[in-house]
């Protein structure tokens, strides 16, 4: 039932691809009044779907008075939708594309328990003697504000980052081959500018990281849903995707997997490696809390096995160090670098040097080290804090080794979407599992982070979770 559930949303879902594909094109006056449309035959093959799927498009696009039918002859234009485009609502200006970041439109709700954002409470980070380091940078640098960074990022830190991956992870690196990006974020939006193409195909984690669902949708992508456990992914699942995808690339999150907290194992990162090189599918690694674990360190990263080009490394740095800094590096080798250094200078032509040179001096301290060990002790006391309240209910979770978060499996007859309504009531915020979906279910999981709440927040805030969730399982 499972497998079937999924294949039916995977369905529905390049069903919506299709219409999202040909409203824009027709909503942009692409397809100019009684012209006619691509056949379902030649459409599905330009966007690699069944004809069914295309043909159940036209269907809808024509029961909304969008495009009309010939005869033998096939789907045109209605003339009413290029008279909109010609004369917009009130003259209002409208976007090409319709946009969204679910993630954002929660994090925008003012809470007063936090349980959606996966950052770090102010109050665990070093502030008092961070600015410290605001002081000494402009002693060092007294023209800092005078002058754009490098677009490829400052020289000095892209050199410091670079030490610190071969000495860390045995990186077989360059300062040539790191880019600096205002935060992972960004990254992930240059990657998929770059890559990805309308109805390309990639490969993405179910569940994964909710704004890349949305960068890549914003795209046109294709997500074909690799399912992560546990014990890492079904690699002969992820092989077999490959070889009858051909996707572009394959958005993976490995260590301290956002949102549920799992780590690939590292015999299953080799095997990754060695496929995206048999099939040419680039892996993209999004890495940003490889320095939050609560007791063994994680597995090498994917770049470490990478002999061939086929890994783009994302390592974020603005959690737990500098979240107001918004640094992190994308590493990989050169001529995929030069492609990300096109995006970028379009984007913003470089992160802001004062923040980078704030960040190096920061970074390359003992001090930085001494933050983290701390760091990790208040994050697993809050995890376990957490913990224990759900301790005393049926809910279903794994206790990860690392990171900032708990992904739950709610009661039966609970739905997180009718749960974050409830809580929102009562001020408590939290991220369901229906976004972190490519496939848009998971509504019976939802993830709560513990980083931004403290101790006694969690204790209240996950008590009223808790009773909130009661009242709608007694409803249903």
């Amino acid at each position: 039932m499972r497998k079937k559930a999924a294949a039916e949303g995977q369905l529905y879902h390049r069903f919506e691809q299709v219409m999202d594909y040909l409203n824009n094109r027709i909503s942009r006056g692409e397809w100019g009044a009684h012209e006619k449309l691509p056949s379902v035959r030649q459409l599905a093959l330009e966007l690699k779907v069944h004809r069914l799927t295309v043909f159940r498009a036209y269907q809808e696009l024509k029961a909304q008075g969008q495009v009309y039918v010939k005869d033998k002859s096939g789907y045109y234009v209605h003339p009413e939708m290029q008279a909109d485009v010609a004369e917009p609502d009130k003259g209002a200006i409208v976007p090409s594309y319709q946009m969204r970041n679910y993630l954002s439109e929660i994090h925008r709700i003012p809470v007063d328990f936090q349980f959606s954002e996966a950052l770090i409470d102010p109050n665990l980070l070093p502030n008092m003697y961070f600015s410290d380091y605001v002081k000494k940078v402009f002693d060092l640098y007294p023209r800092v504000l005078s002058t754009y960074a490098q677009v490829q990022g400052d020289e000095e830190l892209r050199e410091a980052l670079c030490d610190y991956f071969i000495k860390k992870h045995r990186f077989h690196l360059t300062a040539g081959e790191l880019l600096i990006t205002s935060g992972a974020q960004q990254a992930i939006d240059l990657i998929s500018r770059i890559f990805i193409k309308p109805m390309d195909t990639i490969l993405i984690e179910r569940p994964t990281y909710s704004s890349a669902i949305d960068i890549f949708h914003q795209q046109g992508a294709r997500l074909i849903p690799v399912e992560i456990g546990p014990s890492g992914y079904n690699l002969e699942q992820v092989e077999w995707c490959m070889r009858q995808h051909r996707p572009r690339l394959f958005y993976l999150n490995p260590t301290f997997h956002n949102p549920t907290g799992y780590t690939v194992p590292p015999e299953q990162r080799k095997r990754l490696v060695e496929l995206a090189e048999r099939y040419r599918c680039l892996l993209v690694d999004d890495d940003t809390s490889h320095d939050i674990f609560f007791g063994q360190e994680p597995p090498l990263p994917l770049f470490a096995y990478d002999t061939e080009g086929v890994v783009l490394y994302i390592r974020g740095f603005s959690k737990y160090v500098s979240p107001g800094l918004r640094i992190a590096a994308v590493a990989c080798r050169r001529p995929l670098m030069e492609h990300l250094l096109t995006a970028k200078s379009l984007s913003d032509n470089g992160t802001p040097l004062l923040n980078q040179k704030i960040f190096l001096h920061y970074f390359t301290s003992p001090r930085l080290q001494q933050h983290l060990e701390k760091l990790r002790i208040a994050l697993q006391i809050r995890k376990d804090v957490m913990e224990k309240e759900l301790s005393a209910t049926d809910w279903e979770w794994t206790t990860p080794g690392g990171g900032l978060s708990l992904w739950v499996r709610l009661p039966e007859g609970v739905s997180a979407e009718n749960l974050l309504a409830g809580c929102i009531k009562d001020s408590i915020a939290f991220v369901p599992g229906m976004i972190c979906d490519p496939l848009r279910q998971f509504d019976s999981w939802a993830r709560f982070s513990y980083s931004f709440a403290n101790e006694q927040q969690i204790r209240e805030g996950m008590k009223r979770v808790i009773a909130i969730a009661g009242g709608l399982k007694e409803e249903a």
